[in-house]
């Protein structure tokens, strides 16, 4: 296995200046692929494809794309299960760098959340009045104070699942000093967060990538462009386990054609 695999970086490094057919049939045979795996909400707004397909293309390795939820995906390639690991949760990924069980961690881009919630209607404002707020934990204090207010008016749907999106959205209500309860605060059934606030009118905090590939009315951007709400996005080798194309990839994915895919993706932009 590990000649198999020296041989398909040697490979992959060659059709760095091959022809795109030959680059296709290499793609073709590779039966070793790298095993990529990526925060769904990474997936939703197409970044994480878009990565997978541009490095495919330039160097002929296969990519197999595993989506999943931050915290499952680290835990897997803690096991070896995966070969690198595409997230937005830098807590996570900075525990298992300081214990010595991931590395090569960089970061690829900055994505951020937005909060949405319904949209105002000419002099109507939403139903918590936090529109064009700059202090995310202002905010959602509001919304939580409004909710209380007036039961039944105003729900915040959750992710509750462990994606990084979810755990950021924790830390913004540890930033408001809030602990966040039913029957107003809400966990999303499994299946997509801000599908269930569209059909619901429900507010949410969701990546401004998914937002722009999947969002709309009735709901709308009410609160964004605070520094809390930045959620960067690293890449991550196992220690477990050494696939040839791993440096290759992690290399790639920060360099001068990976910078220029994310440059391309709405919803993120490069880090400094």
């Amino acid at each position: 296995m590990l000649l198999h695999r020296r041989r398909l970086l040697i490979a992959s490094a060659a059709a760095l200046a091959a022809p795109v057919a030959l680059q296709a049939q290499q793609r073709a045979s590779l039966a070793d692929p790298l095993r990529l795996g990526a925060d769904q909400a990474l997936v939703d707004s197409g970044l994480a494809g878009a990565l997978q397909t541009a490095f495919g293309r330039d160097t002929g390795v296969a990519v197999k794309l595993q989506p999943g939820l931050s915290s499952t995906l680290l835990e897997a390639l803690e096991r070896g299960e995966l070969d690198a690991t595409l997230t937005n949760a830098p807590e996570l990924e900075l525990k298992l760098e300081s214990q010595g069980l991931a590395h090569d961690r960089r970061r690829v881009a900055d994505a951020a959340l937005v909060l949405v919630g319904p949209a105002t209607k000419k002099k109507t404002p939403d139903p918590a009045g936090i529109a064009k707020m700059s202090d995310a934990a202002a905010a959602l204090t509001q919304l939580r104070d409004a909710a209380l207010a007036n039961p039944g008016a105003i729900t915040f749907l959750s992710a509750g699942d462990g994606s990084g999106a979810h755990l950021a959205e924790q830390a913004l209500w540890r930033a408001a000093k809030i602990a966040p309860a039913a029957p107003w605060y809400q966990k999303a059934a499994a299946g997509g967060l801000l599908a269930q606030a569209r059909a619901q009118g429900a507010y949410a905090l969701v990546e401004h990538g998914v937002w722009a590939d999947h969002g709309g009315a009735p709901l709308a951007v009410l609160v964004q462009g605070d520094p809390r709400m930045l959620v960067p996005v690293h890449v991550m080798r196992s220690f477990r386990v050494n696939h040839p194309a791993g440096k290759l990839f992690t290399q790639w994915i920060t360099g001068p054609k990976g910078r220029a895919v994310v440059a391309r993706q709405r919803g993120y932009r490069l880090p400094a």
